[in-house]
């Protein structure tokens, strides 16, 4: 029992010197991290200590010839001895006292006092550096603004040089351009002297001064010979041949009054005169991009002559050829009414179709006063042809129209052969396939429709009306009818293919232009056959402009072409 007790009493007293040493090992780890964050410190204190600052200051003294330096010189020593006499003896207070504390085994306090003591030493070096900065923003002065100084010399004489060897291109501003350049020299020279008078805070000033006025020059350097090409030759030339153009179309009795071209080649000189007296003063804001809107304007003018010559000449067409056919149905109309009594006699009309026949003509007479209206507005120049183009189309649908009842009222009329049943049903069969190949050409805005169209169109119209002829002869001719109406059928089959096929061609050409324009700006190629494609849609070949396009777009998306039949497959069914 005595040897158990022994053991346990050994074991207790073990663990008690164990935990006594470790005590002692984790005190003196601490003891020695404490004297180790005040020797750091010591040294950050040392360093601030023997900060430069005296020697920068010296430098000054031979600098001391103006007041406002004077003034800074004075201020800067005051911070300094600030920075000895209180900062520094405070921080060594501070750091006697924390060494105090760790030699107390204080260690709560000393790790307290170490923490104010680290911010106090920082806030005495950020207040050292910062002295030392703004002393050598002085004292490094010189030799870091002669640097930026040559750098600028460097930019203004290259510049120079660029407008010396093409001065001949600055025309009336060469002058202001000159007097601009002698006032940065004159910069240059105020340099000098306050360099030589030592007045560095002058300095940031006039070199800030000279490197804007320097950037300004390279702006005007490089704009102003455009924008006095502009001025002096190109606009001019162009307005003047806008002019003349606009004299010549206005005798031959164009209507150009919308444009404004008077008015706006008058804006266009007094903007040209406000550019170039702003440029007498350098100020070129705006003006490139202001002279080159107007360049494009003219330019767009030509285009508007261009457009005003087709239309006169689609117009011309149009007209000659509604009047005709107006003509044509007046005179029927009129032998129908002479023959009334007659026809009634042969055939057996309803009232209704008579009163049909007398609607009609109300209607007929009513058309050819709005032509004539229309023919005073052509005589007056008051209309654009664009606008007359509308409104004799619109004379064109309503004059079909009538046609169409017409057609319908006369072929009730009487008892017909069995032949001639046919016939006539077979010739409302054609005419609506024709009708449906007019609304067709109708529903896509083409820019152009092709001459080969028209000579389909004309002679399916022209077929149209042969079968007409025979129906009206008295008697009819059944086997030359016959003839007439397979020929009219397969010409206005032909028309209707010719119409579909065109129709697609021109929808798919367009939507391979539109869906290559996400291409445009990643391939010059692309742009220039794109750009190419679409001067090809707008003179009417369609299949050679959608060949371009697929093509072109094949080289960077392939398989386009299934893709954009797709997209043309449910366009369609959307529509």
């Amino acid at each position: 029992m005595n040897t158990i007790v022994l053991i346990i009493v050994s074991l207790v007293i073990v663990a008690i010197l164990l935990i006594v040493g470790i005590l002692y090992a984790i005190q003196k780890k601490r003891d020695k991290d404490i004297k180790q964050q005040l020797e750091n410190l010591e040294i950050e204190k040392n360093k601030i200590d023997s900060t430069p600052i005296i020697p920068e200051l010296s430098k000054i003294e031979s600098y001391l010839n103006n007041e406002k330096l004077e003034s800074m010189y004075n201020n800067w020593k005051d911070r300094l001895d600030v920075i000895r006499t209180n900062q520094i003896p405070k921080i060594t207070d501070m750091l006697l006292e924390a060494d105090y504390s760790l030699s107390k085994m204080d260690y709560k306090s000393a790790v307290y006092k170490i923490a104010k003591l680290e911010m106090e030493i920082y806030k005495v070096k950020t207040n050292s550096d910062f002295l030392l900065n703004e002393i050598k923003e002085i004292t490094g002065s010189e030799e870091r603004n002669r640097g930026i100084i040559t750098k600028l010399k460097s930019i203004y004489r290259d510049l120079y040089q660029k407008f010396s060897t093409s001065k001949d291109g600055y025309g009336d501003l060469a002058n202001s351009v000159e007097l601009q350049f002698e006032n940065i020299a004159k910069h240059f020279e105020q340099f000098e002297v306050i360099m030589e008078k030592n007045e560095y805070t002058e300095v940031t000033s006039i070199i800030k001064t000279i490197d804007e006025m320097l950037k300004h020059m390279t702006v005007v350097v490089e704009e102003i010979p455009s924008i006095v090409l502009l001025v002096t030759s190109i606009l001019p030339k162009k307005i003047k041949e806008v002019q003349v153009e606009y004299e010549k179309l206005k005798k031959q009795g164009f209507p150009l009054d919308y444009l404004n071209i008077e008015y706006n080649i008058k804006e266009a000189y007094a903007k040209m005169n406000d550019i170039m007296e702003r440029g007498k003063v350098l100020n070129l804001e705006d003006s490139l991009f202001e002279l080159k809107v107007l360049s494009d304007y003219f330019d767009s003018v030509f285009t508007d002559y261009e457009k005003e010559k087709v239309d006169r000449s689609t117009y011309d067409e149009v007209k000659e050829h509604f009047s005709k056919k107006l003509d044509k149905n007046n005179k029927l109309m009129d032998e129908i009414l002479s023959q009334m009594d007659e026809i009634k006699t042969v055939y057996s009309l309803s009232s209704e179709d008579v009163q049909s026949l007398y609607t009609i003509k109300d209607e007929l007479d009513a058309l050819t006063n709005d032509y004539k209206i229309l023919m005073s507005h052509t005589g007056n120049n008051t209309f654009a042809f664009s606008k007359l183009i509308r409104e004799i189309e619109n004379l064109s649908l309503k004059l079909s129209n009538i046609e169409e009842r017409v057609d319908i009222i006369l072929d009730s009329i009487g008892s017909m052969k069995e032949d001639e049943i046919r016939a006539r049903q077979q010739l409302e069969e054609i005419k609506l396939i024709l009708k449906d190949s007019k609304y067709k050409i109708r529903e896509y805005n083409l820019p152009i429709i092709p001459k080969n169209y028209f000579v389909e169109l004309n002679e399916a119209q022209v077929a149209i009306k042969e079968i007409i002829k025979e129906l009206d002869k008295k008697p009819i001719t059944i086997d030359v009818l016959n003839t007439r109406v397979d020929t009219a059928r397969d010409l206005v089959l032909k028309l209707y293919n010719t119409t579909k096929e065109m129709m697609k061609t021109a929808m798919f050409a367009e939507m391979a232009i539109v869906y290559g324009n996400r291409y445009r700006t990643e391939s010059e190629d692309l742009d220039k056959y794109l750009t190419y494609a679409e001067r090809l849609f707008y003179k009417g070949e369609y299949q050679k402009s959608l060949e371009l396009s697929i093509n072109s777009l094949n080289k960077i998306e392939k398989g386009i072409y299934d893709k954009l039949l797709n997209l043309y497959a449910t366009k369609k069914e959307v529509s």
